[in-house]
């Protein structure tokens, strides 16, 4: 989906008010309202991120090309630490209990090939989070590809894109829960404390789940304009995102925004 054809959806087109309900593509029901604001705070270190994930140690960072992760100080973006992965075309970051968690999303398409990148479906590298060793690679539950993963109440959260699930598995990838999602391409995950918050990409929505039966609480709309959406991750009240500047397909998305990592007030 381009930005023009985003701009022409109804959701984006007035149907998003601050109290009425919204009908989704689905045909489901819920409070939508459009964000208040995107904030771009700083660039990534390589100028392709497309993961994210919020600890008090500071923001990690998948980068897409590289494969590499970085997590970075919360004020500056400077890099604290930096480590080479396992992974390709890095789609998704997870941390937490000393471990960094990373979707590799299929082949790298945008640098040379590695020995170990993925050739088919995708990959959970699983890396430990103060030295980088890595320690071992999973395949998906669905043996596909992935974009977001979330280290929450010790365990992960990976969206799936057939059957279109967010998957609640532990460190070693043993599923336990799953629900189902309305909207293609989701993306990053954010954690609230409470209730799990889902980018999806396609439609510039942001939906939050009651994650222990999957209804829909509510959604929040960014605009066509706002930096085009890939990881996401909830901190201290407010959602991060990043653009990747890398649409499906291994294309260019012309976003002016293209590297930036974005505070969304909701």
């Amino acid at each position: 989906m381009t930005r023009r054809e985003f701009s022409m959806l109804p959701a984006a087109a007035g149907l998003v008010s601050a109290t009425g309900l919204a009908k989704t593509i689905a045909g489901e029901n819920y409070p939508l309202r459009r964000r208040r604001k995107v904030e771009v705070l700083f660039q990534s270190p390589e100028g392709h991120p497309n993961g994210l994930e919020a600890t008090e140690d500071g923001l990690w960072v998948g980068e897409q090309v590289t494969d590499r992760v970085h997590l970075l100080d919360w004020e500056s973006g400077r890099p604290l630490v930096s480590y080479e992965t396992q992974s390709s075309n890095t789609s998704g970051i997870a941390a937490g209990n000393g471990l960094v968690f990373v979707a590799a999303n299929g082949p790298g398409k945008l640098r040379p090939r590695r020995p170990r990148d993925v050739t088919r479906g995708g990959r959970i590298v699983k890396m430990n989070a103060k030295t980088g060793e890595h320690i071992q690679n999973f395949q998906t539950p669905s043996g596909g590809g992935l974009h977001g993963l979330l280290w929450a109440k010790d365990f992960l959260w990976i969206t799936q894109f057939n059957p279109r699930k967010i998957v609640k598995a532990d460190a070693d990838i043993n599923v336990f829960h799953d629900f189902d999602t309305p909207l293609p391409r989701a993306h990053g995950l954010g954690w609230d404390g409470e209730f799990i918050w889902c980018m999806f990409s396609n439609d510039f929505r942001i939906l939050r789940f009651d994650a222990r039966t999957g209804r829909i609480l509510e959604g929040i709309q960014l605009d066509s304009s706002d930096p085009d959406p890939h990881g996401m991750t909830w901190w201290q009240g407010n959602l991060y995102y990043c653009d990747a500047g890398i649409a499906p397909g291994h294309r260019d998305n012309k976003s002016p925004y293209a590297g930036a990592i974005c505070r969304i007030h909701v």
